[in-house]
């Protein structure tokens, strides 16, 4: 379930998607930039390709073949990984009702004890 307005109350979830820019000489540099450019932005601090799913489409399904294809040709690290929105995000994004928000509990406890478990 997928919900494009916001609200305060509601748990909101995103899959973010970075991808490592692979060493490499720099034909192959511009080949990686030339295909992840249009799915992802670039912080060029970390050399880290980022974007944030947050609608199961076409469009995520692109992105995810397209960090598949740089990991298989140029050997990117490729993470994905569910995340809570920040406030400011404005885009669509997952929900609380299903698997995602399950899995992003999940992971946000992985380390905690039980009493520094959040409230929710």
């Amino acid at each position: 379930m997928t919900s494009t307005t916001t609200h305060s109350n509601t748990a909101r979830w995103l899959l973010e998607v970075t991808a490592a820019a692979a060493p490499a000489d720099p034909a192959a540099v511009e080949e990686q930039r030339q295909l992840l450019r249009s799915i992802a932005q670039f912080d060029s601090v970390s050399r880290t390709w980022w974007t944030c799913i947050g609608v199961l489409n076409v469009r995520a399904l692109e992105i995810l073949q397209r960090l598949h294809e740089a990991a298989r040709r140029f050997g990117t690290e490729a993470h994905a990984q569910a995340v809570a929105a920040p406030d400011a995000w404005h885009g669509p994004c997952f929900t609380d009702v299903g698997e995602l928000a399950a899995l992003t509990a999940g992971q946000a406890d992985q380390g905690r004890r039980l009493g520094e478990l959040p409230v929710l």
